[in-house]
């Protein structure tokens, strides 16, 4: 790993940067139009409005019972603050978050669809969703946008709001070109290697056109077992494809672009940006770090913990998280670069939930190296039941936990309070700190026999054995 860097050095080889990326970006003047609308903290002004549109992520809709993850939001709601969904709470879900997670009542906004169902702020910006968000900025005489991610539309809304309300709305989110950095593989290779230097990310090639990104496979084959595809936008493994080096350098170019050419169809891809060429690690661990990047001069990004992420499948695709179980010293190597990195995303303009997700090469005992794989710069499926964690906990120290998607076809058709009720003391109850479940994102599971656990234990395998074991056994399921 690289030296350690003192404080002073750290702030300003991220500035540096910063200002390179900025300039060849000519982002101020791109940030200029959102400056008005720019959360500068240290608090949000209430009420804040949580608004979880998943529209700017490509191919989402694959995901099942994906318009339910808005519910996701409430989770991060205060008693003042609304939350915004397409589809209604799950019965009996409320009731559970008040009684077991001793969570206030907030109120939710249930909105229509105008495009799609995952184009939240488009149906929050018209109707009668509108009209009950204004009365809430009249009322107080402020807003906050908390956006899942800081897209277009929620800029968009957050303008229209104060244009028509005349009082201060702010959007708690990184204006859109920067977002478009943190998110973009390309853009954000790019200040990983300007940050730290390129033995921090793997090896990576650029290419706009199938018969390009086939001769780069090629490349990349000589040198790797494995080599693969990724779309610079995507989420969850969606945006990408894998390839045994063996398999390609026994093709024929033509047969090889043809695979290019129908990985680009699948993926929607129409010509306007590069596709990422890279050598594809085999490696059993994932971190991921998670971070809280408050406004320039607010005060430093914070760590708030390393993860280990559980990928299926394959093309290894997220499903959930646990607290790193990995050596201090990949822990301490992983927070620091990631704290390098999200200094430099800071001076950007960057502000809010971020985290980033590594691949571990080598030994973690010994030899080891880390590289960055991307940045997820929005909400997503470790921080979102992190952050309730530490809600619940108040203060204490979080538990050894588990935290993923539970899936069954035997609970397809089931009541969310009939779940609840068959786990009994088993759910976990803030009161009386009793129970090892914390159930969330329950809109899936009536259609689609799916929701999200948290198992806790008082040690890693404890935790692991109840979600693995414990908790099939409770739902009947084994």
């Amino acid at each position: 790993m690289t030296r350690e860097s003192t404080p002073d050095e750290a702030v300003l080889n991220a500035a540096r940067a910063a200002a390179t990326l900025s300039e060849a970006l000519n982002l101020e003047v791109r940030l200029e139009p959102y400056a008005h609308l720019r959360w500068s903290g240290p608090d949000p002004q209430v009420p804040v409005l949580r608004l979880d549109d998943f529209s700017g992520i490509p191919f989402l809709v694959d995901i099942t019972g994906v318009e339910e993850y808005q519910h996701r939001a409430r989770l991060r709601a205060n008693p003042e603050d609304l939350y915004a969904a397409v589809t209604p709470a799950t019965f009996g879900y409320e009731p559970y978050c008040q009684r077991n997670l001793q969570l206030a009542p907030v109120e939710l906004l249930e909105v229509s669809p105008v495009d799609n169902q995952l184009a939240l702020a488009r149906a929050c910006s018209e109707g009668e969703a509108r009209d009950r968000v204004l009365r809430h900025v009249a009322a107080s005489g402020s807003l906050t946008i908390d956006p899942f991610m800081g897209i277009e539309e929620v800029w968009e809304l957050a303008d229209s709001l104060s244009h028509e309300s005349k009082v201060p709305v702010s959007v708690m989110a990184p204006p859109p070109p920067v977002t478009r950095i943190a998110n973009d593989k390309q853009l954000f290779s790019q200040l990983v290697e300007s940050v730290l230097g390129p033995d921090w990310l793997v090896e990576t090639l650029d290419a706009r056109s199938p018969d390009a990104l086939a001769r780069e496979l090629l490349t990349l084959a000589e040198r790797h077992l494995q080599v693969g595809l990724k779309r610079l936008r995507c989420a969850s493994a969606m945006g990408n494809k894998v390839f045994t080096s063996a398999e390609i350098r026994g093709l024929p170019l033509e047969a090889l672009e043809a695979e290019v050419r129908q990985f680009l169809d699948r993926t929607e891809w129409q010509g306007d940006e590069d596709v990422q060429v890279v050598a594809w690690e085999q490696v059993e661990h994932s971190p991921s770090t998670q971070l809280w990047i408050p406004p320039l001069k607010r005060g430093e990004p914070r760590l708030d913990g390393v993860f280990e992420q559980l990928l299926a499948g394959e093309h290894k695709v997220f499903v959930g998280s646990r607290p790193s179980t990995l050596p201090r010293a990949v822990n301490n190597a992983a927070a620091e670069g990631s704290i390098a990195v999200a200094l430099a995303l800071q001076a950007l303009g960057y502000v809010g939930r971020c985290s980033f997700d590594f691949v571990l090469v080598g030994d973690p005992e010994s030899d080891f190296q880390l590289h960055f794989t991307e940045c997820n710069g929005r909400w997503g499926g470790t921080s979102i039941p992190m952050t309730l964690m530490d809600r619940l906990m108040a203060g204490k120290p979080r538990p050894p936990y588990r935290a993923q998607d539970f899936i069954h076809s035997e609970l397809v058709g089931a009541e969310f309070s009939d779940l609840v009720a068959q786990v009994g003391d088993e759910a976990f109850d803030v009161r009386t700190g009793t129970g090892r479940f914390i159930f969330y994102n329950t809109g899936p599971l009536r259609e689609h026999g799916k929701l999200d656990v948290i198992a806790m234990g008082e040690t890693q395998s404890q935790a692991e054995a109840a979600l693995e074991e414990d908790l099939p056994k409770l739902l009947g399921l084994v």
